[in-house]
């Protein structure tokens, strides 16, 4: 880790805030945990912090001095909130104006602004990626499955048009399969997209079976890899096999993997690949 003084970890949902918050303590750094009301996992209870709304921004910063904290860690995801129907405090209400306008221009100018208002008190901003390690997706097979060059093709499509759709700031995801686009991650997120490729035809996608096609994860052209980096986890892989798919990749160093022990048993009992291209892909 490239930061060690205490760390304030501000998290949403699903198992990335988790595994950062495990991993602090395991080194033995001191983390204080903003929890996202309606987001963050139950467990994060555990640990010293508080919860707290997302217009609760005064709240928030007044409990991360008061810990102590020098770093601030975004991890999890966030659902973009109904603005008119947030209850900012007092500092939370004289920064919406500016958060709306951002979040105007797309959900990448709304996480800069948000990382803005954390740097300009004075926090170092650590990806968590760095926190963990450096767990991200290596090139080549993470695993014991190939690839078939037509699922590496297919993956290269998916990772092309992932980068495409993140030029336009829609999502960071998309699954390909015999060179034809099944779905785009737009608002919905990973999970929900693979649970939609499992609903169509059978014969537009793989099967148990028969697998084929490929989930491809690829960051936002312009967004700040500090934060919102692609994530993969055991449930990835679970929700690509129940849609019949061959495998899942993205860009080497640019995927964080959710305990990279378990990914790798878990692809090896589904027969699923993953894949680390390196550099930009081309379909």
């Amino acid at each position: 880790m490239g930061v060690t003084g205490k760390l304030g970890l501000i998290a949403g949902g699903g198992a990335l805030p988790v595994s950062v918050a495990a991993r602090c303590e395991a080194e033995g750094r001191s983390v204080f945990v903003v929890r996202m009301a309606g987001f963050a996992d139950p467990h994060l209870a555990r640990y010293p912090g508080i919860e707290a709304g997302m217009a609760e921004i005064g709240r928030t910063l007044s409990a991360l001095k008061k810990a102590g904290c020098e770093a601030v860690c975004f991890a999890g995801t966030v659902s973009r909130p109904d603005f008119k129907t947030l209850k900012p405090d007092f500092k939370g209400a004289t920064l919406l104006p500016g958060i709306v306008a951002a979040a105007s221009k797309g959900d990448d100018a709304l996480l800069r602004k948000i990382l803005s208002i954390f740097e300009g008190e004075g926090y170092v901003i650590e990806g968590a990626d760095d926190i963990l390690g450096g767990e991200t997706l290596p090139a080549g097979a993470l695993g014991a499955i190939q690839p078939t060059p037509e699922q590496l093709s297919d993956l290269k499509k998916a990772l092309h048009v992932a980068a495409k759709a993140g030029e336009l700031d829609i999502g960071q995801g998309a699954v390909v399969c015999d060179g034809l686009v099944l779905a785009v991650e737009a608002q919905e997120g990973t999970d929900a997209m693979l649970a939609r490729v499992a609903s169509l035809p059978a014969d537009l996608r793989g099967s148990p079976e028969a697998r084929k096609g490929a989930l491809g994860k690829a960051p936002k052209p312009i967004q700040d890899l500090r934060v919102d980096m692609p994530v993969i986890g055991t449930r990835t892989l679970n929700m690509a096999a129940a849609a019949g798919l061959a495998g899942v990749g993205g860009i080497s160093g640019k995927l964080i993997l959710i305990d990279r022990p378990a990914i790798i048993a878990t692809a090896d009992r589904l027969g699923l690949f993953v894949w680390g291209e390196t550099g930009e892909a081309r379909p």
